[in-house]
């Protein structure tokens, strides 16, 4: 799974359904209730107290969220930990150089003090959860309109997460699930001392690159190590050389043993966003309007960004993790799109909200329910088209950072001359490391094209809603052709460098940021994204109540069904097996087609090619059938795995573990037959994509000679 950054969600959140053992997001509290007994007939041999526990060491404790978007595990008793080559891409290249580039070449510490520290880096533990439903529901009355009932409910959560920070040692989450019909609160504790450790080169952390992204057969060994740093007496602590390895409540052993067809497995990670509540027409907008204008404008902005990348290596090491993620939303997208569209999910949908309605009109529900497809509908009716408009403003944010710059920069300026003298002398040295920060990694021949080229994307395409009206003045006077605009804009833009944000702010002014081009385009772009028409606010107010009645409907309507709820970034557990894939028209290297091996890397070796070249080293260690103890027993070594658990971003680096709560393998995609798995879960098709723990063993120790990290490892036959 890929590191998704959405920048326009909606809170969606559950599914009713039979649900079968390798379905399911489920919570740990709930273990014990709801699946303990399922797992054990299944291969589990852990007591649900050692999945979870408050009061004692349990999995949970060795399992994070790194960064804010991924999971990561914690794989040694000095803090280790393992994560995909993805979820640690920007911080490896932003420690790159162009005459140290690790994200290339790989790295290896060889010793503790050898370790990097990149810049913003966190990881989060799992402390507890706790039901707050009746409390917060407790705020709220039928007759609050949905701008009063939000109100209310900020206000209990804040509470909530007052009383249970202990004084801001502990992060306090209230989310809420089941569309807002429950909501539970999250206790973490934050670490942010984190360094690199380890990674292979590029050409095995994303071998394969675009071309093999969300496929079947893989062939890649995405993974990374990081260490999690304390202060001496074990607490987070900013980074620091006196700061000391964190010594784990709980840390997973290794299995070094194998895995085959069958074998009961199960991952436990912080999946992002499922939708599968979504209605029909919600799915007909995504399909119709808003996903082909994302596939669109992301298309082109990877190939402005990749002209520059190819040309210069720091423009590569500066743009490859924002090309990487443009790149894996624009495939994911299209997926979504083709996989809908193949399993006929809107007309399914549109079938069990005609059976809905039914038991919503009845008598005794019609006063509640009736209403709910209606409204459902008039609102995704009214905003289909300016779902295409915005996806379209959003790729130009999405990739272009001149796009937001200059407004987020500009108001900082305004605010900056709008106060006191002391005022300015404590806020100057903030804005002069934000000016820094901004500018360091941009190439501005790149975001001068960017720009243009996406205005007139934006321009030209979203033809059904009204688009920024200074975009719209600019355009009509060049038939929106933009480069000469944006070329004369950044010819006398205070934005356009570094140098000329630092003269403004020693000598603001502001008539000349008022009157600023780059300055006025951007607020307009940012405005334009912030707008809702008041006709469509109407309709979003009973869209959202409606929303929440139509899941309390399906469960009252369906009491005896097992439900879990929607992905939205918190701990959960899913459960199935090791399992093949319909090989369909592709050709796997292994005898089955649940596991791929080395020989299959080697065979898609292609010398100059940046997604499929293979390291020198590798193939040496391949002809020498050099895999140490880590091939199969028959001498093969695996590569990637499938399994059948039910994931999706947010997952990427989450540890897959046999029954006996033991490492074996590391989930980092899914498969482009079940792209809709977001939506929809399809037993005979979803699959999670794995790298086998023996390949990352090997890569380490064969490798990269990094035997002090295998030594690290509780490693078990």
């Amino acid at each position: 799974m890929k590191k998704l950054v959405l920048f326009l969600t909606v809170a969606l959140m559950a599914l009713p359904l039979k649900v079968k053992a390798d379905e399911g997001m489920w919570f740990l509290m709930f273990i014990e209730r709801l699946n303990h007994r399922d797992m054990q007939k299944m291969g589990l041999q852990l007591t649900a107290e050692e999945i979870y526990s408050i009061n004692n060491n349990s999995l949970k404790d060795a399992i994070v969220q790194f960064d804010g978007g991924c999971t990561a595990e914690i794989i040694s008793k000095e803090g280790l930990i393992l994560t995909n080559h993805h979820c640690g891409y920007d911080k490896i290249a932003e420690l790159s150089t162009p005459q140290d580039d690790i994200l290339t070449n790989g790295f290896w510490a060889k010793s503790k003090a050898e370790e990097r520290a990149p810049k913003n880096i966190s990881v989060r533990f799992f402390v507890r959860m706790d039901d707050v439903t009746k409390r917060i529901l407790g705020v709220t009355n039928p007759n609050m309109t949905e701008a009063e009932r939000e109100k209310a409910i900020k206000a209990e959560i804040a509470k909530i997460e007052q009383e249970n920070n202990e004084g801001g040692k502990y992060t306090v989450s209230v989310r809420p699930f089941f569309q807002g019909n429950e909501y539970y609160y999250f206790v973490y504790q934050d670490f942010e001392d984190v360094r690199l450790v380890g990674t292979p080169p590029n050409a095995i952390g994303k071998f394969g690159g675009d071309t093999d992204n969300w496929e079947w057969p893989r062939h890649t060994g995405d993974f990374s190590l990081f260490r999690v740093y304390t202060d001496k007496d074990g607490n987070p602590a900013p980074y620091s050389p006196d700061n000391i390895p964190m010594s784990p409540k709980h840390h997973l052993p290794v299995a070094t043993s194998g895995i085959k067809e069958g074998d009961f497995s199960m991952i436990l990670g912080y999946p992002g966003r499922t939708n599968r509540w979504m209605p029909a027409q919600g799915i007909e907008q995504n399909v119709s309007f808003a996903y082909p204008a994302w596939v669109e404008g992301s298309r082109l902005g990877m190939d402005v960004m990749k002209k520059y990348m190819d040309q210069n290596d720091e423009v590569r090491l500066n743009y490859a993790s924002k090309y990487a993620s443009v790149a894996n939303y624009w495939k994911n997208r299209q997926g979504m799109i083709d996989a809908l569209k193949a399993h006929k999910t809107v007309e399914k949908k549109t079938k069990e909200e005609k059976d809905f309605n039914k038991w919503a009109n009845k008598k005794e529900n019609k006063a509640t329910y009736g209403k709910v497809i209606e409204d459902i509908n008039a609102y995704y009716a009214a905003t289909n088209e300016k779902s295409r408009h915005d996806n379209y403003l959003m790729t130009i944010l999405r990739t272009s950072d001149m796009g937001a710059l200059p407004y987020s920069l500009g108001s900082a300026f305004s605010q900056y001359m709008e106060a006191s003298p002391e005022q300015r002398a404590e806020m100057k040295p903030y804005l002069v490391n934000g000016i820094n920060e901004s500018y360091a990694t941009l190439a501005l021949p790149l975001e001068q094209e960017m720009l243009a080229k996406q205005l007139q994307l934006y321009a030209t395409k979203s033809t059904g809603f009204d688009i920024a009206p200074y975009v719209k003045e600019i355009g009509s006077k060049s038939n929106n052709d933009f480069t000469a605009y944006i070329n004369n804009a950044f010819a006398n833009s205070i934005f356009a460098s570094e140098e000329k944000a630092m003269a403004f702010l020693e000598n603001p002014n502001a008539d000349v940021l008022n009157n600023d081009e780059l300055f006025k385009l951007s607020s307009d772009l940012i405005r334009q994204y912030n707008t809702v028409p008041e006709n469509v606010k109407t309709l979003q107010n009973d869209y959202q109540k409606s929303y929440r009645l139509l899941v309390d409907g399906l469960r009252k309507a369906n009491p005896d069904k097992k439900y879990y709820p929607d992905a939205n970034s918190t701990l959960r557990l899913t459960y199935g097996k090791v399992i093949d894939l319909p090989r369909g028209n592709k050709v796997n290297d292994a005898a089955e087609n649940w596991y791929t091996t080395l020989q299959g890397t080697i065979a898609k070796h292609k010398a100059g090619d940046e997604e499929f070249e293979v390291p020198q080293r590798l193939i040496d260690l391949y002809n020498n059938k050099d895999f140490g103890t880590y091939a199969d027993e028959n001498g093969v070594l695996h590569v990637n795995f499938l399994t059948d658990h039910d994931i999706t971003g947010g997952n990427s680096g989450s540890p897959v573990l046999n029954g006996k709560g033991e490492l074996i393998g590391l989930a980092f995609d899914g498969n482009i037959e079940a792209m809709a798995g977001d939506v929809i879960y399809d037993p005979k098709l979803q699959r999670t994509i794995n790298v086998d723990v023996r390949y990352i063993l090997f890569i380490i120790d064969k490798y990269a000679g990094a035997t002090n990290l295998i030594e690290e490892m509780t490693l078990v036959k």
